[in-house]
Order: C-alpha cells, then structure tokens, then sequence
C-alpha cells in the first residue's frame, strides 16, 4: 500500500501528467518533431532534409528528457548516512539514454553531409528531383 502511495505521489509530482500547458517541454517537444518532420517529407534539398532530420531528433530528445525528469526532485546522489526514499531522485537513465541519442545523432549527421558533399561533387545540385533526372541519364 505504501509503495503505491509513493506511486501516486510521483504521478502528482508531475512526471507523468499529460496537461500540456503545465508540461509545456513535451508541447514544445511535439512542435520541434513536427517541424523536422515537414521538412523532411517536403523538401526537395538534400541538406534541408538533414537539417529536418536533426531537428526531429531534437525533439524526441527534448520529449525523452522531460519525461524523465521530476519536478521539485533530487539529483541522483545518494548520500552515505541517512534512510533514503527512492521516490525523491530524478531516474538518471532517461538523461544517460538521452545523452547516448545525441552521440549517435551527430555521427549520422557527420556521415550525411559527408554523403552529400560526395552527391555535390558528382551531380553539381543537392536537389532530389535533379539527382534524379542525371541517374536517369546515366543509366541511358
């Protein structure tokens, strides 16, 4: 019974309330994931394309974070002496995920636009459509 109060607790805190307006990371998580994701379905550029890439991943990081974090929470540092309640600690492992994300992201990032100076340098134009149009007078 105590550890579903402690529950209940940590739902009222606000790590898990779903009200927009008093989460408003999670909305402007949401927007940023939108953004990016309309740039990448609607850009003709290759580069606008990673840009909206990115800034997609920057929105689901935005959204991990703050799903991990608790208001009025301690850091995770346990000290030596005292009885310590568990309920009172932001979860490190949202922000270590989050971290690891990022790393991941930049990599990618480097190897596209390494892709697309290697697409430049063969095709002069970073657009889809005339990339397209030269594969296709390649293959003729």
């Amino acid at each position: 019974m105590l550890h579903d109060v402690q529950l209940l607790y940590a739902f009222q805190k606000g790590a898990y309330e779903l009200n927009l307006l008093e989460n408003y990371e999670e909305l402007v998580a949401m927007i940023l994931f939108a953004i990016g994701f309309t740039m990448l379905v609607f850009a003709r550029n290759l580069l606008k394309k990673i840009i909206g890439l990115n800034i997609m991943d920057t929105g689901v990081y935005l959204f991990l974070a703050s799903m991990g974090y608790i208001r009025d929470a301690l850091t995770p540092i346990v000290p030596p002496e005292g009885e310590v309640n568990p309920m009172d600690y932001i979860n490190p492992i949202p922000s270590g995920l989050v971290l690891t994300g990022i790393v991941v992201s930049v990599s990618v990032s480097a190897l596209t636009l390494a892709l697309c100076v290697r697409l430049y340098k063969k095709y002069h134009t970073l657009d889809l459509d005339e990339m397209y149009m030269h594969m296709k007078r390649e293959e003729e």
